[in-house]
């Protein structure tokens, strides 16, 4: 069996970081580990990945943003944009370089990560994304690089830095927000689960019907891609029936929109027929009409925190996992109306 990073780590009695920063002659590490760990790399028989770098490369560093494989819908998303800038500024403010890295498919943005990785060309990647069984963040924790996750960690959860919002808590409140207005029959509309804040806003938002012995009914739960095609038969179905729902959780402004312009072409007017709440507060929920009710996430504080996180760990490479939750608030606009 081949020797990995992590039998170099366990051997010198480090973390897998920091034998990839000794491959990186990372100036953060001390002599003294350093040469620990090439003792161990030595009688184990590792071979790194790619060169060693030697010290008068260390002058620039730069932090790698994953952002999640697509072909067209994340560009399209403003909570990524918003991150980034997030990211970015703190890095300016460091001096430290960031770089987008992108791709279409799972095997095209690995294939990426992976070069950039072997050409050292990160010294620590930000993933802006969280979802189950990963082979991204698979990649990233069994090569023993440095990365943070914007997110609830799926798996490694307590060997992960990671930066997320209380998504459980905000499905619950934007439920509760509806409740609390007198709507009983309230749907949830949402996209893959398997992302992480996806399940988690679903999560709570059953919670909120079951605190007030609500049914929970699964023809009022959809599931749609992010950025739905027009029309959507399920979603028209849903709002067509006879016991249609009165008010409708959205897990994104994008798909709150998409929900908006179903209800104008099949007649039902927002909020009078229908009430709705969604996340991200982005810029799409204020250019809607009505504007939608939204909570907001401070996507730019989870790119700030997150960027602070992994140049923290590049520059102390023996700090622990940290877990943060920025805080979420409710905007409220003019989607929600109070039942008669």
């Amino acid at each position: 069996m081949a020797v990995t990073i992590k039998d170099v780590a366990a051997l010198a009695g480090v973390s897998p970081s920091t034998v990839s920063r000794t491959c990186k002659n990372h100036p953060s590490i001390s002599e003294e580990t350093k040469e620990k760990v090439r003792r161990a790399m030595a009688q184990l028989g590792y071979e790194p990945s790619a060169p060693l770098r030697a010290p008068s490369e260390q002058s620039v560093h730069t932090v790698g943003i994953i952002l999640p494989p697509s072909q067209k819908e994340v560009y399209e998303n403003s909570f990524y944009l918003e991150t980034i800038r997030g990211i970015s500024q703190f890095c300016n403010h460091r001096q430290y370089i960031s770089t987008v890295i992108t791709g279409q498919d799972t095997r095209e943005l690995l294939q990426t990560i992976q070069r950039t990785a072997c050409s050292n060309q990160a010294d620590g990647f930000i993933l802006l994304y969280s979802r189950r069984q990963d082979p991204i963040q698979e990649y990233l924790y069994g090569e023993g690089l440095l990365y943070v996750l914007i997110g609830k960690a799926y798996q490694y959860a307590n060997q992960t830095i990671y930066i997320d919002n209380d998504n459980l808590l905000a499905g619950q409140e934007a439920t509760e927000y509806l409740l609390n207005l007198g709507h009983k029959k309230i749907a949830y509309l949402g996209s893959d689960t398997s992302l992480m804040f996806c399940a988690d806003r679903k999560a709570g938002y059953q919670l909120a019907l079951n605190a007030r012995q609500l049914p929970f009914r699964p023809e009022y739960c959809l599931e749609l891609p992010s950025t739905p095609k027009d029309n959507p038969p399920a979603l028209r179905a849903m709002l067509k029936a006879d016991d249609r729902p009165t008010a409708i959780v959205v897990s994104d402004d994008i798909l709150a929109v998409a929900l908006e312009r179903v209800c104008m072409e099949i007649g039902l007017s927002i909020p009078e027929d229908l009430s709705i709440i969604s996340f991200n507060n982005s810029l799409l929920a204020r250019l809607t009409s009505p504007q939608l009710t939204s909570i907001d996430v401070n996507s730019f504080q989870l790119g700030i925190e997150a960027a602070s996180q992994v140049i923290n760990h590049m520059e102390n490479p023996n700090l622990m996992a940290t877990k943060i939750i920025v805080p979420h608030h409710l905007v409220k606009r003019n989607s929600c109306k109070k039942m008669d």
